[in-house]
């Protein structure tokens, strides 16, 4: 059965988002009440975000905001999914910058929207302040982008795992949240698409935001293992999602313990790039 889609009653910071069941004349009524007490602000500027009963609105940004949001559209880097401009579109079998050097033992990847403005603070919010409201609005930009859904439909989505103890101190791992937005947004379990959280995290490594690459590369060595009980089906579909792409060694290191594992089709998938 497909999850339900994450709601909010409430506007950040005064409450956390629960899986709602609720008809939606309920939720529209819930919704509008909680907009007059708590209204919306935008994640990006704090300016008031107007309520809108669209099904693919954004709740957290607000119009100026959206406007802004850079989608990654082709064409693009075959290996991250990093949008080519100009001249660079002309260009064939080319990688852009952030992929020089990297030799993934994937296929090919995607994202979905570029890492700065509105979608930055949705990350930001939801990695670094203990939220989950960013997640509605991360859900509706997955389904405002359909090569991202089509590359993710009738895979098993795989998420970036966390170490227990940075897990524990957050309260949950945000990728595993993102992949289950994905894989929603792709058509659950219809589509044949599904998460399983088929890696775990055996190095507490340090913060990854400034390092280079090679320094990364390092950090991430034997970082990364196959989950107890984990079981892989070479004929499936398997990609692997973080929320952000930024040299992607993260994202080879977790599919090659799936190609040692076996998964013969790996791909890489995150929610922003940059």
């Amino acid at each position: 059965m497909d999850e339900p889609a994450i709601e909010i009653t409430v506007a950040p910071p005064a409450a956390e988002p629960a899986p709602a069941k609720l008809k939606h004349p309920v939720r529209r009524l819930v919704h509008a009440v909680s907009d007059i007490i708590f209204p919306p602000g935008c994640v990006n500027c704090g300016g008031v975000v107007e309520r809108s009963d669209a099904v693919d609105a954004l709740r957290y940004v607000c119009a100026k905001c959206e406007a802004r949001i850079e989608f990654a559209r082709e064409p693009c880097c075959p290996t991250c999914g990093f949008p080519f401009y100009g001249e660079l579109a002309e260009e064939e079998n080319r990688v852009c910058e952030h992929c020089e050097g990297l030799s993934p033992v994937f296929s090919e990847g995607r994202t979905a929207v570029l890492f700065k403005g509105a979608p930055r603070a949705l990350v930001h919010e939801l990695k670094y302040h203990n939220v989950l409201y960013p997640l509605r609005d991360i859900e509706t930009l997955f389904g405002r982008s359909p090569r991202v859904l089509e590359f993710a439909r009738g895979a098993v989505l795989v998420p970036v795992p966390l170490h227990s103890r940075k897990e524990r101190h957050r309260g949950y791992n945000q990728t595993l949240w993102i992949a289950k937005c994905l894989a929603r947004a792709a058509g659950g379990v219809k589509s044949g698409t599904r998460v399983e959280m088929l890696l775990r995290r055996v190095v507490d490594t340090v913060s990854q935001t400034k390092l280079d690459r090679e320094t990364r590369r390092a950090n991430l060595r034997k970082a990364f293992v196959l989950a107890r009980g984990a079981k892989v089906n070479p004929s499936l579909k398997y990609v692997v999602v973080d929320d952000v792409f930024t040299t992607g060694s993260t994202l080879n290191s977790c599919a090659g313990v799936l190609r040692r594992a076996g998964c013969r089709d790996i791909k890489i998938l995150t929610f922003a790039h940059g």
